[in-house]
């Protein structure tokens, strides 16, 4: 029997380090290219709306929006069911800035949706 609430007292601590902060500062942050460029901080959320202007391999894309380009890498699950997305079509990415010391920062995507 003690084994057993042990092992329920493990499992319920290894739940509770999943959790997600969902409290003030916790959302993400309207911004441009341009913003994040200038200033963007490290795992920093943020809301983009633009078009993606082409594949460059392994889920990166380019992304673009009015101020400009940015790579952004996109899991294939996170791609919106049954709507397609092309090099013309509006669409509102959500994720976190990935800004590298070296090299070409870029978005870790975790939300598409299609702007009509």
């Amino acid at each position: 029997m003690k084994k057993l609430i042990v092992a329920c007292l493990i499992a319920a601590s290894a739940a509770e380090a999943h959790a997600v902060c969902t409290g003030p500062g916790a959302e993400a942050t309207a911004t441009t290219v341009q913003q994040l460029r200038d200033a963007g901080r490290e795992d920093q959320r943020i809301a983009l709306r633009g078009h993606i202007v082409k594949s460059i391999g392994d889920e990166k894309y380019q992304f673009a929006d009015s101020t400009g380009e940015l790579p952004v890498k996109i899991d294939h699950k996170r791609w919106p069911a049954a709507q397609p997305v092309n090099q013309t079509g509006t669409i509102e990415l959500t994720g976190e800035y990935d800004k590298e010391i070296v090299g070409a920062s870029k978005a870790k995507v975790y939300d598409i949706k299609v702007v009509q």
